[in-house]
């Protein structure tokens, strides 16, 4: 049984009906967390097969983990919207101490997955909405947490960013440039609370088998091994056990770095 290094705190995770949203919920719950577990979409976690609504995947984790729940739904694009998804959170279960922004993704406007077109010929709609939806939300989400977190001097808050961030792609170019964002955005908030005793981190996966992920593209059955080789498509559970580091113990004097969980597909600095 996991200890419950964290019992008595109150997190919310955003993007959690499914995927690694839900995995980071599930860790963060498993450490006793109470949770806030935020979705667009009251059926997302239907979508890729993952659940069935957002509702049920609260009470769910709740039960599992002998944890408070609450399930909230917002557009985190909208500022107004954040602002109630964070008091509604605070409401209902506490004062934040844990904020995990991981909603976003590489869906465009118009759906389609992967990020459907390259650099020169994706269209004004789905830039925005990729930029929206992973830069534009991380922004707004850092903003409200830090506000929520100032007066109290305390708070961890980790985005989601992606090994997209460090490299050129000829395909999913605005999604690497919304990451890259996300990136350098996480460090100057870092950089920004310091003084607060807020710790600002950013957790970037590589390919890991969500629901989405396998749903949305060939993979080499090759990579779909689960041990022996380093080479091969992430298992959920090794990439959301990260974020025991950066909420626990082990991550109170850890800020402003990113940590690649891929395997060492990507070796270089940076």
């Amino acid at each position: 049984m996991t200890e419950r290094l964290l019992d008595g705190q109150v997190a919310l995770v955003t993007g959690a009906g499914r995927g690694l949203g839900r995995a980071f919920a599930e860790r963060l719950a498993a450490l006793g967390c109470a949770v806030g577990v935020h979705g667009r979409r009251e059926t997302g976690p239907a979508e890729y097969g993952e659940g069935t609504t957002l509702t049920a995947t609260a009470a769910e984790i709740a039960e599992t983990h002998r944890v408070r729940t609450i399930s909230v739904l917002g557009d985190l694009t909208d500022g107004g919207a954040v602002e109630q998804v964070f008091a509604t959170v605070a409401e209902q279960l506490g004062p934040l101490d844990i904020v995990v922004h991981n909603a976003g993704g590489d869906i465009a406007a118009r759906g389609g997955k992967p990020d459907p077109n390259d650099a020169v010929h994706i269209e004004e709609e789905d830039v925005r909405a990729v930029l929206d939806r992973n830069l534009l939300s991380t922004i707004l989400v850092g903003q409200a947490a830090a506000k929520a977190m100032i007066e109290r001097k305390s708070g961890r808050i980790l985005t989601i960013s992606s090994t997209a961030a460090f490299l050129g792609r000829e395909h999913g170019s605005i999604y690497a440039t919304a990451k890259a964002g996300v990136v350098h955005y996480t460090r100057c908030l870092a950089a920004e609370l310091r003084a607060h005793n807020i710790t600002v981190n950013s957790l970037a996966p590589g390919d890991t088998r969500t629901g989405r992920f396998l749903g949305t593209r060939a993979v080499d059955p090759a990579r779909m091994v689960e041990d022996g080789t380093l080479e091969r498509v992430a298992l959920v559970d090794e990439v959301a056990r990260v974020v025991e580091f950066f909420a626990g113990p082990l991550g109170a004097f850890v800020s402003g770095q990113v940590l690649r969980v891929d395997g060492g597909g990507q070796c270089w600095p940076g």
